[in-house]
């Protein structure tokens, strides 16, 4: 692994985990650890550009078919990919089906970028982790395959204690805190080569234990607000990330695009940043006519 390495574009793929719920921002829009990252990764390129295609609630089948040839025709330096998770938490689930598609992905991405990172997603501590736990640890062992097969980093987020606290997971015990995906941005950072600047995996500060009428209350709202909706989505077949697209894929045109930021001095957050056509394009060379040399010849539009 290079250390300390510049990398001058990054594409995530992927579910709800890497489109950024539970990082809210006061526009309603998510920001989570890939835009987090990539705004680190702006401030020591000029010129970055970044592409976040994860939606909501997408299967892994649904990531493939959607989001990877995306990914693979940008050519990025960096590809994240993180899926399969909503798959084992269904109650059916086809392990061989999402062995061959996420088998299918990693082929199609790893020779399109220079680093195509993996992940072994975190678990929050509770019922929830422990009933699919092992179609869980499945999964990982099959990143872990792929990663060595195809030279992919992997991310280990699972195995990190501070990362199962339920106080870095949101009130739906499905998506990360704000601190946590701030952590996770880090655990990647780490990942890509880059000098820490935090320590991912600390444990979160002792807080006093929560009262149990409090913990009760929690719990009915949980499931009126989170519970019960989930379960309606799984009986109809519908998900929460219908009709969506990623944030950087033009629907009308079925392709991704780049943003970068306005400001490469200062990139600050990616909601403000712009479309890479839309920025201002450098005239020619000081001194040049902007025509082609004398006795060229022309070309055709």
């Amino acid at each position: 692994m290079e250390l300390n390495a510049s990398y001058t574009s990054f594409v995530a793929v992927g579910d709800s985990f890497t489109e950024g719920m539970s990082d809210l921002l006061p526009d309603g829009t998510y920001r989570g650890w890939a835009d987090v990252l990539a705004s680190r990764l702006a401030a020591r390129s000029p010129g970055f550009r970044y592409a976040n295609l994860a939606v909501r609630g997408k299967l892994i089948g649904q990531i493939v078919d959607e989001q990877v040839d995306a990914a693979a025709a940008m050519q990025a330096d960096v590809v994240t990919l993180v899926g399969g998770l909503n798959d084992t938490l269904r109650p059916k689930c086809d392990m061989g089906m999402v062995r061959g598609r996420l088998e299918e992905a990693v082929e199609r991405l790893a020779p399109s970028c220079k680093k195509l990172v993996l992940m072994r997603s975190p678990g929050r501590n509770g019922p929830v982790l422990e009933r699919f736990r092992p179609r869980m640890e499945a999964l990982f062992a099959l990143v872990d395959d792929l990663a060595g097969r195809h030279g992919a980093s992997v991310v280990d987020l699972y195995s990190a204690p501070s990362l199962s606290d339920p106080r870095l997971w949101d009130a739906d015990r499905l998506h990360l805190t704000a601190e946590g995906h701030r952590r996770v941005a880090e655990a990647v950072w780490q990942t890509l080569g880059l000098l820490p600047e935090l320590d991912w995996r600390a444990p979160v500060p002792a807080s006093p234990p929560p009262r149990w009428a409090d913990r009760r209350v929690d719990d009915l709202r949980f499931a009126r607000r989170h519970l019960g909706p989930w379960i309606g989505r799984r009986l109809t077949g519908r998900s929460s990330g219908d009709g969506r697209v990623g944030a950087q894929f033009d629907a009308g045109t079925a392709s991704a695009f780049w943003v970068t930021p306005a400001d490469a001095a200062a990139p600050g957050p990616v909601a403000g940043w712009r479309r890479a056509q839309d920025l201002p394009q450098p005239g020619p060379p000081a001194g040049s006519t902007g025509l082609p040399p004398e006795g060229s010849a022309p070309t055709s539009s």
